[in-house]
């Protein structure tokens, strides 16, 4: 019986903009449960193109929730929430914004109807799978409303400097002030992969909305690099309680509030994030948050402006630090290292592992034998998900070798080291590295995540 659901809801169609063409549906649903995925988002849903195929592939099993025809199979294929994202770009305050936004739809004839009145607003649907429109924040969401008040929308990546509804670059200061009168009705934003829960718990109006991470994926290997774990707050029966989850769960659970709540996010380590640190990448330079105090926001070598953080933009809009009494750090019983804070939803923080086997094998990320070493190990253990968290470390020795099975350990316990990405180069992970990744202690006690 599962009463869990992991779930990866942003991501994109091979119509978006640098997208691989092997995002469509039946693809993403396969790889997503060889990676541990319960459901994922569409994607997209605003591209004529896109909502033609989702119109004619997928079939609603539960309310606002859809299974390729042919692949109902819970066991072997991932289930979909109808979701997209929007780009807006308008000017508000005096300054340029650029944001994106995820939206989540209840069903296939309300996206049609997001659809007629994007289009009836001038928007270009046709242009991007992620479409770029002239609206502020405050319009679509009147947009959106006034087409159905079950409409869900998220802040996207909210710290990423240049799309980030929190980002340096072209964001907001709060949520106040970017949504106005309908902030209150803003029940999560997404961490990105430059950013934690941890980091987002700093910011006070985040204190009663939800954090929830996704990959971001333009391929099916980049699925599930962060998740969402959602879980029945009901007792156990004998019926699957993933069976009946639909969309006013996957709402209620962002509202705190029904029979599903957030149990947990599986992180990316932020440093290997592509903003973890201010910098620029022309000229190499690159500052912690405490250089970036002393040194400033302009680069020394050229001068230019440099590219703000986000662990920077984090210290500039938290008004607190971290109360080190509520912040507990725990070990599974499989050695993962757990985050939990007061009474929000558990974190913790992986590396792919195709990264993992890379180093183990002495190879580059996309050669064959690492392939081929991922897709037999898959076999022997159904899905990265659990390679990465739940597999005994000495089932892992005996199918992978010690040297796999010491990776594994080091990355559960965050004992790697991790050169941080800056100004859009991502991060260097190093599991036998010079340095460990500076991540709090552990303390010696135990629980599971999922």
């Amino acid at each position: 019986m599962k009463t869990s659901i992991v779930a990866d809801l942003h991501l994109h169609s091979k119509y978006s903009r640098a997208v691989s063409q092997e995002m469509v549906l039946p693809t993403m649903a396969k790889m997503a449960k060889i990676k541990g995925i319960d459901l994922l988002a569409t994607g997209d849903f605003t591209h004529p193109l896109w909502s033609k195929e989702l119109d004619s592939q997928l079939e609603e099993v539960s309310e606002g929730i859809y299974a390729v025809k042919d692949q109902k199979n819970l066991g072997n294929f991932a289930r979909y929430i109808l979701g997209t994202e929007i780009s807006c770009i308008f000017s508000q305050g005096g300054k340029g914004r650029r944001i994106h936004i995820l939206v989540f739809a209840p069903s296939l004839a309300v996206v049609h109807k997001i659809n007629g009145a994007m289009l009836q607003a001038g928007c270009n649907l046709m242009s991007d799978g992620r479409p770029i429109i002239g609206l502020s924040l405050i319009q679509l969401c009147e947009l959106l409303w006034g087409v159905d008040e079950r409409i869900v929308i998220v802040g996207a990546h909210v710290w990423t400097p240049w799309f980030g509804l929190y980002g340096s670059q072209s964001g907001f200061d709060s949520l106040a002030e970017a949504f106005g009168p309908y902030a209150d009705k803003i029940y999560a934003v997404e961490t990105g992969l430059s950013s934690n829960p941890l980091m987002n718990w700093r910011i006070q109006e985040l204190d009663h909305r939800s954090i929830v991470s996704f990959s971001d994926a333009h391929s099916p290997a980049k699925l599930g690099r962060e998740l969402t774990i959602f879980k029945t707050r009901q007792a156990a029966s004998g019926k699957r309680q993933d069976e009946d989850f639909g969309f006013q769960d996957f709402a209620g659970a962002l509202k705190n509030e029904g029979n599903w709540e957030i149990a947990a996010t599986v992180e990316f380590y932020p440093e290997e994030g592509k903003y973890h640190y201010t910098g620029h990448r022309n000229c190499q330079v690159v500052q912690s948050p405490e250089e970036t105090k002393k040194k400033g926001v302009a680069c020394h070598v050229c001068g230019r402006p440099l590219t703000v953080g986000v662990m920077h933009r984090v210290e500039q809009l938290a008004a607190r630090e971290i109360n080190n009494d509520q912040l507990k750090i725990k070990i599974s019983p499989e050695g993962v290292k757990i985050f939990r804070y007061d009474q929000r939803p558990d974190y913790m923080m992986l590396v792919p592992l195709q990264e993992i086997l890379a180093e183990v094998l002495g190879a580059g990320v996309n050669t064959k034998g690492v392939k081929t070493e991922y897709e037999r190990l898959i076999t022997q253990f159904s899905s990265e998900l659990k390679i990465l968290a739940k597999a005994q470390l000495s089932d892992l020795e005996k199918i992978g070798g010690p040297r796999l099975r010491e990776a594994i350990e080091k990355v559960r316990k965050g004992d790697i080291f991790i050169n941080p990405g800056y100004d859009g180069v991502f991060g260097e992970v190093k599991i036998w590295g010079e340095k460990k990744s500076s991540q709090p202690q552990d303390k010696k006690e135990q629980m599971s995540l999922f």
